[in-house]
């Protein structure tokens, strides 16, 4: 059995299989905790993580890749999680797509799809999940949020729009967790060069008229003071943290990450 702060604790994370949620995911799975991951992949890749955290770290772990955008396969892998670790004490909601637009030209289905994945599922997974955390009297819910759930950017309305909601979101049900043992909080990052970033590179460069050189030094990083892209290794430790011993009385924040950009 694992050692560390959160041996014997189960944590689900979607988004896992890369970037910042695999950073999040090696993390907990470091503390301790047992790891349910769900995402994209090949099997192959996807079983290369599942023997890379259980060796590494002498965890559990399980796998899904539930379509986010369908409420049904959500609430069955939160039943999946529960049954092959008998327990869900951390869920992490950090799956996000991106797409840039102006708004008159936005696709419709993309609007759609966004605000399933950043925002929609993030309620059903904490529905599916809090009772759970009730019947053990513990639970740490932590949402990626975005510096885009407290400031705009143009051409990413429904991306701005969910992760505003996601904000919201987290300090409510952190309201109605507060007596419960229950936490709830958001990370909010500045950029950070995931697939994720990296895939919006070219249609922002393209619409703004620029080189994608000239969109990371003039758009992504222009007003991100240190100049530098946040590290996915430090919001894992911002997870780790909040899902420790010493963090039971942060809730409801939403905790920026994002080199400077909010505190202008």
């Amino acid at each position: 059995m694992a050692a560390g702060m959160l041996a014997g604790k189960a944590a689900l994370i979607t988004g896992s299989t890369s970037g910042i949620g695999l950073a999040m995911a090696r993390a907990l799975a470091g503390a301790g905790a047992n790891v349910a991951l769900h995402g994209f992949g090949s099997p192959e890749t996807i079983q290369g993580l599942q023997d890379e955290l259980q060796n590494n770290h002498g965890v559990q772990t399980t796998y899904s890749d539930a379509d986010l955008r369908k409420p049904p396969l959500i609430r069955d892998m939160v039943k999946q999680v529960h049954d092959k670790f008998g327990r869900i004490d951390i869920l992490v909601n950090n799956a996000g797509i991106q797409f840039v637009s102006p708004v008159q030209d936005f696709p419709e289905d993309k609007w759609d799809d966004i605000i399933a994945v950043c925002l929609n599922s993030a309620f059903h997974t904490t529905k599916a999940a809090l009772p759970y955390m009730l019947d053990q009297g513990w639970g740490r819910i932590v949402n990626t949020g975005s510096m885009h759930a407290l400031v705009a950017s143009p051409f990413k309305s429904a991306y701005n729009a969910a992760k505003h909601g996601i904000a919201g979101f987290t300090k409510t049900v952190a309201l109605e967790m507060a007596q419960k043992n229950i936490t709830c909080n958001a990370i909010c990052p500045g950029y950070v060069l995931t697939d994720l970033v990296r895939n919006q590179l070219e249609d922002t460069a393209r619409i703004r008229g620029m080189t994608v050189e000239q969109v990371v030094e003039k758009v992504l990083l222009a007003d991100q003071p240190t100049k530098q892209f946040v590290k996915p290794e430090d919001l894992a430790a911002m997870v780790l943290h909040l899902c420790g011993p010493h963090s039971a009385s942060i809730t409801g924040a939403c905790l920026s990450v994002d080199g400077g950009w909010t505190c202008r």
